[in-house]
Order: C-alpha cells, then sequence, then structure tokens
C-alpha cells in the first residue's frame, strides 16, 4: 500500500448495503460528521455526491483521509456492490487505505458496544432464510451461516442468552421495535478504527451469491 501524505488522519465509512446510502467522517480532532438518506435504490448514483458533501461539510480534502471503511454485506446487491467499488476508488485517488467491515459484525459493536454480551447479528436474507453470525465479547465464535429459520433458531439455542440484532433478528423472536433499520456508521466508524493496518481491502459479501454455497451453508 502506498504510504499515506503525513496530513492523512480523517477516516470515512460508507453503507450502501440497506434501504439508504450513508456516510460518517471523523476528522483528526475527533468531530463526527454524518449523512443518512432513506432510499431503496440508486446508491451509485448517489453515494459520489453525498461524499463530496460531507467533506465539505467538515472542511477536509480527500488527501485528508487516512482510512475508509465500507459495509461489506450481507445486504442489498447493487448496493453493497456500489458501496465497495467506490471506497476502492476512492482509496487508489487518495492513497488511503480501504477495508471492508461485515454488515453483521456492525451490528453486532451497535448492539453491544461494551463487548460483554454474546450476540446474534441476523440478515433477513428472504425466501424463508436468515444469514447470521454470533459474537462472544465482540469476538466471532460462528462462520457466516446462512440458514432456514428453523435452522436458524436450533443453532442460536446452543448460545443460551443471546442478544438478537440485525434486519433478521424478528424473524427469530426478537422485537421489531429493538433493531433501528438504518446504517450502523457508529459501530463501522468504531471498528474501522481499531482494524489493523495490514487489513484486506473490501470485498462484498452477497447473502446469496451467483455460485454455490460451500457444504454446510458456508457463504464463499
Amino acid at each position: 500500500m502506498p504510504a499515506m501524505p503525513a496530513s492523512a488522519s480523517a477516516i470515512l465509512v460508507l453503507d450502501t448495503t440497506g434501504r439508504w446510502c450513508a456516510a460518517g467522517l471523523k476528522r483528526a480532532d475527533g468531530q463526527v460528521f454524518t449523512r443518512h438518506e432513506a432510499m431503496a435504490r440508486g446508491q451509485a448514483e448517489r453515494l459520489a455526491l453525498l461524499v463530496e458533501e460531507l467533506l465539505t461539510e467538515a472542511g477536509v480534502v480527500p488527501r485528508e483521509i487516512a482510512r475508509i471503511g465500507v459495509a461489506t454485506g450481507p445486504g442489498s446487491f447493487a448496493g453493497t456492490r456500489a458501496g465497495t467499488a467506490f471506497a476502492r476508488g476512492l482509496a487508489l485517488a487518495t492513497d488511503a487505505q480501504a477495508l471492508g467491515v461485515s454488515s453483521l459484525a456492525a451490528w453486532a459493536h451497535q448492539a453491544d458496544p461494551g463487548q460483554t454480551r454474546t450476540v446474534a447479528a441476523i440478515h433477513d436474507a428472504r425466501r424463508g432464510e436468515a444469514v447470521l453470525q454470533v459474537f462472544t465479547l465482540g469476538e466471532p465464535v460462528s462462520e457466516i451461516l446462512r440458514l432456514s429459520i428453523d435452522d436458524a433458531r436450533a443453532a442460536l439455542a446452543e448460545y443460551g442468552d443471546v442478544v438478537l440484532t440485525g434486519s433478521g433478528a424478528a424473524l427469530l423472536g426478537a422485537d421489531p421495535a429493538g433493531f433501528a433499520d438504518e446504517a450502523p456508521l457508529a459501530a463501522l466508524m468504531a471498528l474501522t478504527g481499531m482494524a489493523d493496518e495490514d487489513a484486506p481491502p473490501p470485498s462484498p459479501r452477497y447473502a446469496r451469491p451467483p455460485d454455490a454455497a460451500l457444504p454446510g451453508g458456508i457463504i464463499p
């Protein structure tokens, strides 16, 4: 990875995986700016301008961005692809480090920022299926799995007292009012800041990829 400019210190996060186009920026002085717009489609056309508006509001130029964290799904196929492609392109143009943050990890961090509980982050994959991952004390303790709703219930029963979060949490009995269907920008910001220096560049993780899943329901 090319050396970043000495002045690069801002962190930018992006999320276009759901029914929104959202971005957050943390300046060197710690001040945070966010933009969150509800939209079911069109994120690819809106994202660049939204980020430009955010940078202008914060008084930050692109070369001052040190890291770009982007939600990599599972979520909307087109939105996830648009966000990751934009993050990688902007990183090339600014010499920033682009890295991916699983939407499941972000939801889990949002539900348990103190990392003291066991959390199941669940994405509603439609067609009677859920994509889920379990985290304990902030660390993943399961693979990312795509399961039927009944199989998901059985899998989670093994973990005892589990906090349910994510777009599919209500499918497994959680109170729908307990999950805000919006981009978890604060969690994305925290996880981007904590990521290793050698974190790989972002790559989309789709709920239902075009190629077959591996045995056991593990998504490649």
